[in-house]
């Protein structure tokens, strides 16, 4: 068997396109606010990525370039002075924070009508509640993509490998609300190559170069790898096998090319619905 490659490129290039003729119809400019602390390499390079497709789906972008040394207080100030802020609809701090800072008073401190990244509590809430709000990026992407593998979600067994909250537990609520029969699984899970091979839809993020081999996966599944690792030659490899687990799944997301594109995406489409929201 040879699976079908998922193509997160295209999907995300088809849902670019529609937030920006979404944009282009609008009365008026939805705006995206981005927060980064530091100069950690992978952070600017995801935050010129962002500021590229907003501006290129019609958003306003602004991005708000903090120093390494920026205290917990001081942060929680621009925060603040973003909430208050009518022009800015979305609301996003990059993470990693450097040390000695910690994510969670500043996710908590954002608006939860502007949190485009899904992470404050009350969003996390109404979604493990099957409420409508702000999903986050990554999980929601997820979901578009096992829909264009055209995975059917009712009654399957899915398997989701890690319990982060940025990915692992929204996307198994996701999957939960699709009337899915969900497993998580983690380091303390007895046989987790059991459990995987059960699986009708597999989404790996564990974080984990190739943990997850084609003996893993059972005949069929649908798997959607997370995981993105850079290893000792340099190149970039998920958490999935993916040679291996392509002989075997039925469907398949690459890495990169697969869940990477999605979430960007996602972002643009959350700020779209936040303004709307927020403009009604």
């Amino acid at each position: 068997m040879n699976a079908i490659v998922i193509d997160g490129k295209s999907v995300a290039a088809r849902l670019r396109a529609a937030v920006g003729a979404e944009v282009a119809r609008l009365p008026y400019q939805p705006g995206l606010a981005v927060v980064i602390v530091g100069e950690d390499p992978a952070s600017q390079v995801y935050v010129r990525n962002k500021e590229k497709a907003a501006l290129a789906a019609g958003i306003a972008g602004r991005t708000i370039r903090l120093p390494a040394t920026t205290s917990e207080a001081e942060l929680l100030a621009v925060v603040r002075g973003l909430n208050a802020d009518p022009a800015v609809d979305g609301i996003l701090v990059q993470l990693p924070l450097p040390a000695p800072l910690r994510a969670q008073p500043i996710i908590d401190a954002i608006d939860p009508a502007k949190d485009v990244d899904g992470l404050h509590p009350v969003n996390a809430g109404r979604l493990a509640n099957g409420l409508p709000g702000l999903v986050a990026c990554t999980p929601s992407g997820v979901m578009k993509l096992l829909a264009e593998a055209g995975a059917t979600l009712r009654g399957a067994r899915a398997i989701v490998l890690g319990r982060s909250v940025l990915v692992g537990r929204p996307v198994a609520a996701l999957l939960t609300n699709a009337d899915a029969t969900v497993t998580i699984v983690h380091s303390r899970t007895r046989d987790l190559q059991a459990e995987c091979r059960r699986a009708d839809i597999v989404i790996a993020a564990i974080g984990r170069p190739e943990m997850i081999r084609g003996d893993w996966i059972g005949p069929g599944a649908v798997v959607i790898d997370v995981g993105i690792n850079r290893i000792a030659d340099g190149s970039l490899v998920g958490d999935v096998a993916f040679a291996e687990a392509s002989a075997v799944a039925g469907a398949i997301t690459p890495v990169p090319g697969g869940v990477g594109p999605m979430t960007i995406a996602c972002l643009l489409e959350n700020t779209v619905i936040a303004a709307k929201a927020r403009r009604v």
